[in-house]
């Protein structure tokens, strides 16, 4: 059973490890004065960080201090909560954003949420996000990361949001603020969009977030709705073609067939492999896919790859093709091995 004394060790090893992290150099003196210790309490303390594998370097001399080096491995790291609530947010971004590295990142992800504390973890699981279609080259406009979170927590709260917009050449300074009720997160071409309600002109109304301050506090709660259509990648493509057409994606461009499965696998399998198609997190394993082809039968052929377990949401068309699908694939399984050629 670990003692006061030990207790006391640890923390103070803790801080002292928090310390080298957040300064290039530290005077030995000061170190013992913010810990409220000796210097030789703080070179004993050193030595246990350097038996724990970090790469603390001596600098000798009447000003001599501690420096924490880069190592030939990656010892345990200490954030504080902004810094642990922005890797979480930056890891979920990773995910759904085709960056390349979203398996990792969502093994990093459940690490880093499995040891947040429950005051943190509900503001980073508040933010939902969807991914509209794959990043492309370029750079998005920078977002406020506490905005992300304000707007997530709102989102799942179902709970209005107020805001000021900085529209290019239409300030709203010295107006009301804006009011809307926020159904989604997208991201898009490397861009942020919130997507909701306006109750007072009473229509759909989409925002760039890097352009949003929010105001507290939120506003009243109100029952979520359903975009046109029922898809919000097809809605917000609509919207930047400037079509008048809300009801679904029928342009140019579109496939003949589009369906939305749910796939029982985390988002980071599905992402890499979704293409053009919108993909949305259900949870840990649940991952939503709205993509299309050029006929149903190639569709359900290219869901079946993914290898998962299958749950149609529409349309009956696709659920038809599955079940041909099954069919022809039973068939070809029972077929009896073909005579041998004389």
């Amino acid at each position: 059973m670990p003692t006061a004394a030990s207790t006391m060790t640890s923390a103070r090893l803790l801080s002292l490890l928090s310390l080298l992290q957040v300064r290039r150099d530290w005077p030995a003196g000061q170190l013992a004065r913010r810990l409220g210790v000796s210097d030789r309490t703080v070179r004993r303390d050193v030595d246990r960080l350097r038996e724990l594998g970090y790469p603390v370097r001596t600098a000798r001399g009447p000003d001599g201090g501690y420096r924490l080096e880069a190592g030939s491995e990656l010892p345990p790291l200490l954030f504080d909560d902004e810094q642990a609530v922005a890797l979480a947010v930056a890891l979920r971004l990773a995910v759904v954003t085709g960056a390349g590295i979203e398996e990792a990142a969502a093994r990093a992800l459940t690490t880093v949420r499995q040891v947040l504390p429950a005051r943190l973890r509900q503001r980073v699981d508040a933010l939902e996000l969807t991914a509209a279609e794959p990043a492309g080259p370029g750079d998005g406009d920078q977002v406020d990361t506490d905005v992300l979170l304000a707007l997530g927590a709102a989102l799942r709260a179902h709970e209005e949001v107020r805001f000021d917009y900085a529209s290019p050449g239409r300030p709203d300074a010295g107006t009301p603020p804006r009011r809307v009720q926020p159904h989604h997160l997208v991201v898009r071409a490397r861009r942020w969009y919130l997507v909701g309600w306006a109750p007072e002109p009473g229509e759909w109304r989409t925002y760039r977030v890097d352009r949003m301050t929010p105001r507290v506090p939120n506003g009243p709660r109100f029952t979520p709705r359903q975009v046109p259509g029922g898809d919000v990648g097809a809605f917000l493509a609509a919207r930047f073609r400037g079509s008048t057409d809300l009801e679904g994606s029928t342009g140019a461009g579109a496939w003949p067939c589009i369906g939305d499965v749910v796939l029982a696998l985390p988002v980071a399998r599905v992402a890499p492999f979704a293409g053009d198609g919108l993909v949305e997190e259900l949870g840990p394993d649940r991952t939503r896919l709205r993509t299309g082809s050029w006929s149903w039968a190639a569709l359900a052929a290219a869901l079946a790859r993914f290898g998962a377990e299958i749950e149609v949401v529409g349309p009956p068309a696709l659920r038809d093709a599955f079940a041909d699908l099954a069919g022809r694939a039973g068939r070809a399984a029972d077929l009896p091995s073909a005579d041998p050629v004389s």
